[in-house]
């Protein structure tokens, strides 16, 4: 079994870092870097793509909504979906000019946050999202969480999907994440962590907050990496996984 570790990050802005890059980057195989809207900027969108690119790993898009200050987690309405359109593919173009600068490609997009939330119980949000994707470059592809809207918007424009499973967060019945206000929605237990995440491979299904098993196809394993615990985690999740003779490797290639 293969499967690909991805983190977020390039998540900080001008002097102020967020997260351990240069540590995560020598962990995961692919890497999620922030466009500049709800983090990141053009030096810290260059020196995360080139360190990716001199360690072997790849790296996407992770866009959001122009929201600084709330870190795109806040709930932005008011935008049609013609407006996402445009800002999504704003931002994956900036991101591949800044990464040729860097000698890097950008091979996937991994919307960030509440977007992402939104455009999964959207169904104009989440084919505004491919629409974007598909005319920037119908070969990138599109990191979904499985079996919602965004996948299927995707896969109804014919664009290529990878499946992702957060490491660090909760799971609702249908298929969503735990709202973080809620307590416990965020796992802290990097060997729990792990061990969920390699149970949830090995079963093709999630364990949800409610205790069902929720079947799943994984491509992706994502840790946030803002979170204090995030090297930590990631490092325990690639262990555990290689122990048990999983593979990790890029979903794509650079």
């Amino acid at each position: 079994m293969k499967v690909d570790l991805n983190c977020d990050m390039g998540e900080g802005f001008g002097p102020w870092p967020m997260g351990d890059d240069d540590a995560m980057l020598d962990i995961v195989s692919s890497a999620n870097i922030a466009c500049g809207f709800h983090a990141g900027d053009p030096g810290t969108m260059f020196r995360t793509a080139e360190t990716a690119k001199r360690k072997g790993v790849a790296i996407g898009a992770h866009p959001g909504f122009n929201d600084l200050q709330g870190f795109g987690r806040r709930v932005i309405k008011g935008d049609s979906p013609a407006d996402i359109e445009r800002m999504i593919a704003y931002q994956i173009g900036a991101m591949q000019a800044v990464a040729s600068v860097a000698g890097h490609r950008v091979s996937y997009v991994k919307v960030h946050g509440s977007l992402n939330n939104m455009a999964n119980e959207d169904e104009d949000l989440a084919l505004a999202i491919a629409r974007a994707i598909k005319a920037v470059d119908a070969r990138l592809v599109n990191v979904c969480m499985p079996g919602l809207l965004m996948e299927s918007a995707s896969e109804k424009l014919g664009i290529p999907v990878a499946r992702e499973f957060f490491a660090d967060r909760t799971y609702e019945d249908n298929g969503t994440l735990t709202s973080r206000k809620k307590p416990g929605s965020v796992l802290h237990d990097a060997q729990a962590a792990a061990e969920r995440v390699l149970q949830t491979l090995q079963d093709g299904a999630v364990t949800t907050v409610s205790g069902r098993k929720l079947p799943i196809t994984v491509d992706t394993i994502c840790v946030h990496g803002d979170e204090p615990s995030a090297v930590a985690m990631a490092r325990t999740v690639r262990s555990v996984l290689e122990t048990n003779g999983i593979l990790i490797a890029p979903f794509t290639t650079s």
